[in-house]
This record gives C-alpha cells, structure tokens and sequence, in this order.
C-alpha cells in the first residue's frame, strides 16, 4: 500500500495550488464571466429588442399596406361612381338639348306652314283683285257703257268665284 501512497500524498505545494486555482476562479468568475455574461445577456436583449420592433414595425407596414389599398379601392370606386354621373348628365343634357333642338325645328316647321299659308291667301286676294280689275276693263270694254256699282260687283263675285274652281289656282 505505500506503493500507492506516493499517488496520494498531499503535500503543501498541492493544497496551495488547490488555492491558488480556487482564487483564480473565484477572480475570474467576478471579474470576467459576470461581465461578460451580463453583456451577452444585454446583447441577447437589444437583439430580441431589435427583433421584435422589426416585427411590429412589419406589422405596422402590412396595416398601412392594407389601409392603402383599401383607399386605393375606394378612391377608384369613387372616380367609377363619378364617372358613370357625368355620363348620365351628359347623356341627359344631350337628349334635353336634342329635344329643345326636335321643338324649335318643330315650332319653326309650323310657323313657316303658317306663312306659306298667309302667303298663298295673300297671293290669292291680290291675284282676285286684279283679276277683277281685269274683268272690269275687259267688261266695259266689250259693253262699252257704264255699268252701276252693283252690277259691276256681282259680276267680280261671280267672275271670282268661276276663277276659284279654276285648276291654276291648285
């Protein structure tokens, strides 16, 4: 058994480096692990941080991105809607003014009826008066005497009316 006793001796040498070793640690690990492991654990934080203000900033985009969108819809269905209300007001003005054009062309047609009409009685009457006059002449004339007022004018009226059924007067 001493033969395996100079494996296990202890000596002071041993126990002061035992020390020196547990010193060592306990330096270390107040000195260097604490800061270094209170570093990355604010480093883990600023990037979970980081992280999640990426998230929510992405969040924020896809809602502005959707709010967007929605405006853009609506907008071009309120330029749709505006659109389809001018062509009807047009499509309305064109037909009223179509029909303002339909009615003075129509009142225009009558009044030029209505003057041709009082045209052709006017034409009428004048050529009547000469024709009388014609008939006066062509009567004295032939008879060569003075006819009185009263006979004179009944025969204009039947010399007028025989000259009414005439064809030329069509």
């Amino acid at each position: 058994m001493d033969e395996y006793m100079g494996f296990v001796s202890i000596d002071w040498t041993l126990i002061f480096t035992w020390g020196n070793l547990l010193i060592l640690y306990l330096l270390l690990r107040h000195f260097l692990f604490k800061p270094v492991q209170k570093m990355l654990a604010d480093r883990e934080n600023e990037v979970k941080s980081m992280y999640d203000n990426a998230e929510k900033a992405q969040t924020e985009a896809e809602q502005m991105k959707a709010e967007y969108t929605e405006h853009l819809q609506n907008a071009k269905a309120e330029a749709n809607e505006l659109l389809q209300s001018a062509n009807q007001k047009a499509t309305l003005r064109s037909e009223e003014m179509l029909r303002e054009a339909q009615q003075k062309a129509s009142d225009m047609v009558t009044r030029a009826d209505a003057q041709i009409e009082e045209e052709k009685k006017r034409a009428f009457q004048e050529v009547k008066r000469e024709i009388s006059q014609l008939a006066v002449m062509a009567a004295s004339q032939v008879v060569e005497k003075e006819i009185s007022e009263k006979d004179h004018e009944r025969m204009i009226e039947e010399f007028i009316d025989g000259a009414g059924d005439a064809k030329w007067q069509e």
